[in-house]
C-alpha cells in the first residue's frame, strides 16, 4: 500500500510560480513511475507531467511545458512540481499519482494510488 501526501498549493498571482511536493509512504516509492494531474471545476482530469522511476525520463502536457519541471528525490520518497509563470488557466486542483511500473502514463485510469489534491489558485 501507497500513501500520497500533497502539499505546496496556494493563491498566487498570475507570472508567479509555486512548488508543489508529494510525500509517499511506502519502501516501494523508487521503483514506480509518477505522475501530476490537474482537475479545474468542470473540467475533466487532465495529465501534467509524468517522470520515471529513477527520475531520468520526463515528459509534459503541451499546456506546461517550458512552465513545469517535474523532478523526484527517492531518498526522501517526495516528487516535485515546480511551475512558473502561472496562468489563471493553471487553476485547478492537482494530484500526484503512482502506479506500479518504472515508466509514466498519460492516463489517469493507469495509475493505482492517488493523493488527495492539494488547490492552486492563479489570480489575474
Amino acid at each position: 500500500q501507497v500513501q500520497l501526501v500533497e502539499s505546496g498549493g496556494g493563491l498566487v498571482q498570475a507570472g508567479g510560480s509555486l512548488r508543489l511536493s508529494c510525500a509517499a509512504s511506502g519502501r516501494t516509492f523508487g521503483r514506480f513511475a509518477m505522475g501530476w494531474f490537474r482537475q479545474a471545476p468542470g473540467n475533466e482530469r487532465e495529465f501534467v507531467a509524468g517522470i520515471t522511476w529513477s527520475g531520468t525520463g520526463t515528459y509534459y502536457a503541451d499546456s506546461v511545458k517550458g512552465r513545469c519541471t517535474i523532478s523526484r528525490d527517492n531518498a526522501k520518497n517526495t516528487v516535485y512540481l515546480q511551475m512558473n509563470s502561472l496562468k489563471p488557466s493553471d487553476t485547478a486542483v492537482y494530484y500526484c499519482a503512482t502506479r506500479r511500473s518504472q515508466f509514466y502514463s498519460h492516463f489517469g485510469r493507469d495509475y493505482d494510488y492517488w493523493g488527495q489534491g492539494t488547490q492552486v489558485t492563479v489570480s489575474s
